[in-house]
């Protein structure tokens, strides 16, 4: 059953300020890779360079990486997972999308590559979670992350 994946998982693995998402995220393409159970839209390969390459406040500034690098993670993830580019169907979907779930433009794009394609699941935490839109189900991924967070050990106290 192959997922498609959301532009946040792409970023997460590459942001240091949530050790824990950037984990998942890390486990979710390294097993998507190993299972071949993972779809790239377009959209996220184009959305992850943008995210990666603008200056991050809480980071002085800088970006999460320079574009050079993210030029080269971008072709590497096009070389590991399969593409998937929009067409009539997919826009005319997203269409669609916006008006039957009051999505966001690029959320109902995102969703709309799912439909059309006839991929049962979208990862990402974009989405409300567990809830279908159409025939695809949400599935996110960081849902545990705020949990993970709070199963830590406490610190050895002496």
């Amino acid at each position: 059953m192959a997922s498609l994946i959301d532009t946040n998982i792409l970023v997460y693995r590459f942001d240091p300020r949530d050790p824990i998402k950037q984990e998942i995220a890390s486990d979710v393409l390294r097993s998507g890779l190993a299972e071949d159970s993972l779809v790239l839209p377009h959209q996220a390969v184009v959305e992850f360079v943008a995210a990666v390459t603008r200056p991050r406040p809480d980071l002085d500034d800088a970006p999460l990486l320079l574009e050079p690098e993210a030029l080269n993670e971008a072709e590497s993830l096009m070389r590991q997972f399969p593409v998937v580019y929009p067409n009539r169907d997919v826009l005319t979907t997203a269409l669609r999308g916006v008006a039957a779930y009051k999505l966001s433009w690029f959320d109902a794009h995102l969703w709309a590559f799912a439909e059309v394609f006839g991929m049962p699941q979208i990862m990402s935490e974009d989405f409300e979670h567990g809830r279908y839109y159409g025939s695809v189900r949400v599935n996110d991924p960081f849902l545990s992350a705020s949990s993970k967070a709070q199963e830590l050990p406490p610190l050895y106290t002496g």
